[in-house]
């Protein structure tokens, strides 16, 4: 069977498998934090969950603020107790959570900071109060210019990965 066939069989099991499944609670430490927007969380039966944040999509490792994304979101959660609230599995096999810690979103916090985006893409599976905080915190950031607002014209990770899959051919 061919890579990309397979791949595409994997994503299609997980999104049934996801959208079968009740939401899950997840409480437990922060372990790692691989990028802006995703995290791992060691549970209290010392099992490890690779979770992406809900409601975000931070800047790539690549991107301008791609580091400082990921830094900060160390600095939020990193050897941190976490709460998170997690309604879906993405196409990667990773938990889609909204991740609280000390009761702070930090994924809203990033947005705040100016160091990721509100991900209007998905906005439609985020609740009411969730979907509207983020927005207001993401207006707020380009108001005062945080974080990668600075720049000009930012690029938006989703944007980053189009321009940088058309240029490797795929």
């Amino acid at each position: 069977m061919k890579a990309g066939l397979r791949r595409g069989l994997v994503a299609a099991l997980l999104a049934v498998i996801a959208a079968s499944a009740p939401a899950t609670e997840l409480v437990g430490r922060v372990v790692a934090v691989a990028d802006g927007d995703t995290i791992t969380i060691l549970d209290g039966d010392r099992k490890q969950h690779r979770v992406r944040l809900d409601g975000i999509d931070a800047p790539e490792r690549a991107q301008p603020f791609g580091d400082r994304s990921r830094q900060n979101l160390r600095e939020l959660a990193h050897g941190r107790d976490a709460v998170a609230h997690c309604p879906k599995v993405d196409k990667y096999g990773r938990l889609v959570c909204r991740v609280t810690v000390d009761g702070a979103d930090v994924g809203l916090e990033l947005i705040r900071r100016g160091l990721a985006w509100h991900f209007v893409r998905y906005a439609h599976e985020q609740t009411e109060a969730d979907r509207r905080a983020y927005a207001a915190v993401e207006v707020e950031a380009r108001e005062f210019q945080r974080g990668l607002w600075r720049d000009a014209a930012p690029i938006s990770p989703w944007d980053w990965r189009d321009s940088h899959r058309a240029a490797a051919g795929r």
